[in-house]
This record gives C-alpha cells, sequence and structure tokens, in this order.
C-alpha cells in the first residue's frame, strides 16, 4: 500500500488550459513541483468551453460517469474529462455541464455582460468537486483550493462533508488572490449554496453579499491553512488574515518564488 501523502488541487484556473491570472502558473508549477517531491498530486479544474479538448487531449472518464449533482432543486448531469499534464506524470480532473460550461466564453459573454447564472456555476463546481473525490475513492492528506469559484470548499469540507470517510482526515489550504470580478452572484446565492439539508442559509452568512470578496473571505475563514496569491489581494483581506491565530499562514513571496513556502506548507500540515 502506497504510503505517499496524497494533494488535491481545486482551481478555477490552471496552466496551459485557462489562464485568468498569474497564479494559473503557479498552480501548475506547485502540482509539478509537489509530484516531484513525492506527493501523490491530482488536480480539479472546471472544463470551460474556452479549453480545446483536442489540443490538450482530454477524454471522458466513462468509470466516473453517472454523477447528477443537486443545486437549487435541480439535478445536473456531471461529466468528468482528464487530460495529463504536459511534461508531468500527474492528472487533471475536468468538471463538465451542458448548462453551465459548454460556453464559448468563461464567466462574461460576447458582450462582456456579467453571465447571471455565474453563482450556480460556482456551487455547482464546488460540490461536483467533492462528490467527484468520492466517487474516485481517493482520500486526500490537502485539499488546496484557489480562485473564487472553490470558495464555498472549505465550508463544504467543514459541515456538509465533515462526516465522509474519504475526507476524514483532509486539511484543507485556501489561496487569497487578487480580486477579478466587480458583479454580484445574486441575492439569492446563499440560499442556492445550502446544498444540504444539515447546511441552514444563515451558514453562509459570511458569502450573502455573493461579491469576489466575500468568496475569498469565506473560503480563507473556513480553511486550515492560507496562502496569499497576489501582491494586489483587497486590502481589507490582508489586514483580516495575515496573522490569524490558530491558523498558519504564507504571504505572497512574489512570482519568481521557488515554492519552497508551499511545500513546506504542505509537509506540516500532513504531518499533523
Amino acid at each position: 500500500m502506497s504510503t505517499k501523502k496524497r494533494i488535491l488541487f481545486i482551481a478555477n484556473e490552471m496552466s496551459p488550459y485557462l489562464e485568468l491570472t498569474e497564479f494559473a502558473e503557479i498552480v501548475n508549477k506547485l502540482a509539478i513541483k509537489s509530484n516531484d517531491t513525492g506527493l501523490e498530486v491530482r488536480c480539479i479544474m472546471p472544463r470551460f468551453g474556452t479549453i480545446n479538448e483536442r489540443r490538450h487531449r482530454l477524454h471522458e472518464v466513462v468509470r466516473l460517469s453517472g454523477i447528477n449533482v443537486s443545486v437549487d432543486n435541480d439535478d445536473y448531469p456531471l461529466q468528468i474529462k482528464v487530460a495529463s499534464l504536459p511534461n508531468a506524470r500527474l492528472q487533471v480532473y475536468f468538471l463538465d455541464n451542458e448548462d453551465f460550461f459548454k460556453r464559448k466564453f468563461v464567466f462574461n459573454d460576447e458582450s462582456e455582460n456579467w453571465y447571471d447564472d455565474n453563482g450556480l456555476r460556482a456551487i455547482f463546481f464546488c460540490k461536483g468537486a467533492l462528490e467527484t473525490v468520492k466517487k474516485f475513492g481517493w482520500p486526500p492528506d490537502l485539499i488546496h483550493c484557489s480562485g473564487w469559484m472553490t470558495g464555498l470548499i472549505p465550508l463544504y469540507l467543514k459541515t456538509v462533508y465533515k462526516k465522509e470517510p474519504v475526507f476524514a482526515n483532509s486539511k484543507v489550504i485556501y489561496t487569497l488572490g487578487s480580486n477579478t470580478f466587480s458583479e454580484n452572484l445574486g441575492s439569492d446565492f446563499s440560499k442556492q449554496a445550502t446544498i444540504h439539508a444539515s447546511l441552514k442559509e444563515k451558514d453562509l452568512d459570511i458569502f450573502k453579499d455573493a461579491t469576489n470578496y466575500a468568496l475569498q473571505r469565506g473560503g480563507a475563514m473556513y480553511a486550515d491553512a492560507i496562502t496569499f496569491g497576489a501582491e494586489n489581494t483587497d486590502k481589507k483581506l490582508v489586514e483580516e488574515f495575515s496573522k490569524v491565530k490558530g491558523k498558519k499562514v504564507i504571504p505572497f513571496k512574489g512570482w519568481d518564488t521557488d515554492l519552497t513556502e508551499y511545500l513546506e506548507l504542505y509537509n506540516d500540515l500532513a504531518s499533523k
């Protein structure tokens, strides 16, 4: 039986598949370096329509098919595709759905209008990612979330999924990045994000403003450790989370970092 520690990266973006911010390249490097230093690595991200399946050699994982993700009283089929990360022996899993991701643009249409279902897309992605891990039967020791779309995952892990055996020993890290949208996810976002009867709308009060700031703040609040992944992170987030009692916090070390600070954090959390 393998004794390798397992780390799962869940991200909005990852180079070379989608690059919305500079952190996409950091996620790529972190996955490769973690793999090279002896961690067992898997990655999950959305299969946005801008990702070229032929160029990146995505193919459907038939054995993982058949998952339906319930969001806001509707069931949405989840299709899971996989590709091998170039120049690395590790797999990236892409979560797809006809309603949410088969579009020619990411968060805004061709006229730069914000998609009014971006909130539902984020909830679907967060829940879908955790359901996918259950389907894997692959218990991660560490889950590193980055990007506003992953902001609900630390909360879900500490509430709805806390009794799931696959997540029994998982520690979650959340990276606070730059603000990438100024729009709102809608007044119903908190209600839509109550994905289980055990979760009440008041449990999502931290997310109720449904802004980029709220999503990142909620992710950091429920995470076991926090990293800063941009030099222009919201000042209010920097003030609140630069020093948090009981949590390991890694400051932003620049884009040319050798990532040692992340690997030390992973080893520290995995050993506890």
